[in-house]
């Protein structure tokens, strides 16, 4: 049984590996293309540095372990059986996103980037409230990924809302209206850095590094006075977000010892 284990459900299985090399093979093509899609697409003034998206490549090494972690019994049971075709169909909906978004098809890119965010959305809902990880596979190649990969879709639906509707920077200056949309996506940024934080006591790191990550490059990015400032100060506020998490994660392994002891303990006051 457990040598024919990995051959169940086989045809999904390598339909969600076939989906993982198209959606790699997206971005792949932004990097191997003949013009730097990274230099050369609207320049907004919420535009990140280049260095912001080497978050896919932390995502796509991580999900390479997820498409071998689906051939074990327990990767099978979430994957498989509880992500099921939301994993492909995710897949297929973020390449659709990439390509759009790399040719410069802003407005049809953001609606496409929303349907990424409400598919990972409800991977993400059901891996954090069905699934709590019992194993460092789960860990790893489960809850890790798609906590990444939720947070940094949240970022590039507000990216591409801005160079879908937003002036460009290189040819027009920040008027008052664009700093209110810019204060305002930038809030809502680390306001949802902070949620992934406080969700539980140990939170969310992964989304939150996300974010973070994405706002100190807008910040290295932004020449406006205004924009350059708010988005450190923003980005400062979600990095104490992460160090909540890394408190709270630190807190809960160091309760787990604590409890442990007293749980030890508390034969040994039984018996006097």
């Amino acid at each position: 049984m457990a040598d024919s284990s990995w051959k169940d459900d086989i045809l999904f299985k390598i339909i969600n590996v076939l989906v993982y090399f198209i959606f790699l093979g997206s971005n792949v093509y932004t990097i191997a293309a003949p013009h730097d899609i990274y230099y050369s697409g609207k320049e907004t003034f919420l535009t990140p540095a280049p260095w912001a998206f080497m978050i896919w490549t932390l995502i796509h090494l991580l999900l390479l372990g997820t498409i071998a972690y689906q051939f074990t019994a327990a990767g099978k049971k979430v994957i498989v059986d509880a992500v099921s075709w939301r994993f492909p169909l995710l897949g297929i909906l973020n390449a659709i996103y990439i390509n759009l978004w790399s040719s410069h098809h802003y407005i049809v890119a953001f609606i496409f980037a929303l349907f990424v965010s409400s598919t990972v959305t409800h991977i993400y809902y059901i891996v954090k409230k069905h699934h709590a990880p019992s194993s460092p596979g789960d860990e790893l190649f489960v809850h890790l990924p798609f906590s990444l990969w939720h947070g940094w879709t949240t970022v590039l639906v507000v990216l591409t809302a801005f160079e879908a509707f937003g002036v460009n920077a290189l040819t027009k200056p920040a008027g008052v209206w664009t700093k209110v949309f810019v204060f305002l996506a930038l809030f809502f940024l680390e306001g949802t850095a902070g949620a992934y934080a406080f969700t539980s006591a140990e939170g969310d790191l992964p989304a939150s590094i996300a974010i973070m990550w994405s706002l100190f490059a807008i910040f290295a990015q932004q020449k406006d006075p205004f924009v350059h400032w708010t988005a450190l100060a923003f980005a400062i506020l979600s990095a104490l977000c992460v160090v909540k998490g890394i408190w709270g994660l630190y807190g809960k392994y160091r309760g787990g010892v604590i409890l442990l002891e007293d749980e030890e303990r508390a034969p040994l006051v039984g018996s006097v």
